[in-house]
C-alpha cells in the first residue's frame, strides 16, 4: 500500500496525536519535559518511514538474468541483515538471513543485492519470524521459479531479552523455509546448512 507524500504526512500527524494521548495516559509530560516534548512526532515518523516501511512501499523490482550456462547447483548468500519489529510486543528483532537457491537451467537468476532488498522489504513491518521466513521464500519462488530454495533466519527477539524472562542476547530463534529440491533432498539441505555455518563464522 504505497503512500503519497500528502497521505504520509496525514498519517504521521494522526499517529503523533494518538501517541501523545498514550503519553498522557502513562503520565508522561510530552508538552513541557524537554526530553519528551517532540517524542510523539519522532515516534510517528519512525514508525511510518522506518519500522513499517515495508507496508507502505512496493516490493523491490526484480530484474532477472538469463541463466546462460544452465547453472543448476546451489548458490548461498548471506548473512543478510534482518531488522524487524515483533508484532506481539512491538520490540526489535535483529539477526541475519541466509538464502540458498538452486536455479532452474532454463530459468533466470537475480542479482545478489536483490536478496538483501527482498529481506529488508518484508522485515519492514510488524512481524513474527515464522511468517517472515515464509514471505521471503514465497516472493523469491514466485519471482524466479527455482528448482530449489531455502531461506534461514537466525534472530534475537528483544521481547525475550528485555521483558519477561529477560534472556541473554546469545539466545536466538532459528526458522527455515524449504521449497522444491531443497525440501526433498537431505543432501542439499545439509550442504545449505554447512554453507550458512561457514558464512556466519567468516563474518564473526
Amino acid at each position: 500500500m504505497p503512500l503519497d507524500a500528502a497521505r504520509e504526512q496525514a498519517m504521521i500527524a494522526a499517529a503523533a496525536e494518538k501517541i501523545g494521548e498514550l503519553f498522557d495516559i502513562l503520565l508522561i509530560d510530552h508538552r513541557n519535559d524537554h526530553n519528551t516534548r517532540e517524542t510523539p512526532g519522532r515516534v510517528a515518523r519512525m514508525m511510518v518511514r522506518e519500522l513499517l516501511r515495508g507496508r507502505f512501499s512496493a516490493p523491490p523490482e526484480i530484474t532477472g538474468f538469463e541463466n546462460a550456462e544452465g547453472f543448476d547447483h546451489l548458490i548461498v548468500t548471506g548473512p543478510i541483515a534482518v531488522r524487524s519489529t515483533c508484532a506481539h510486543h512491538l520490540m526489535p528483532i535483529y539477526g541475519e538471513a541466509f538464502v540458498g537457491v538452486v536455479p532452474a537451467p532454463d530459468g533466470r537468476i537475480i542479482g545478489l543485492s536483490k536478496y538483501d532488498r527482498i529481506v529488508d522489504h518484508f522485515a519492514g513491518r510488524f512481524q513474527i519470524q515464522e511468517e517472515l521466513v515464509k514471505q521471503v521464500a514465497g516472493f523469491i519462488e514466485d519471482m524466479t521459479s527455482p528448482l530449489g530454495l531455502a531461506v534461514r533466519i537466525s534472530a534475537v527477539h528483544m521481547c525475550r531479552t528485555h521483558r519477561g524472562v529477560c534472556a541473554g542476547h546469545a539466545n536466538r530463534m532459528v526458522s527455515t523455509a524449504y521449497c522444491g529440491s531443497m525440501l526433498t533432498s537431505p543432501a542439499l539441505r545439509d550442504e545449505f546448512l554447512r554453507e550458512c555455518h561457514a558464512l556466519g563464522r567468516e563474518n564473526r
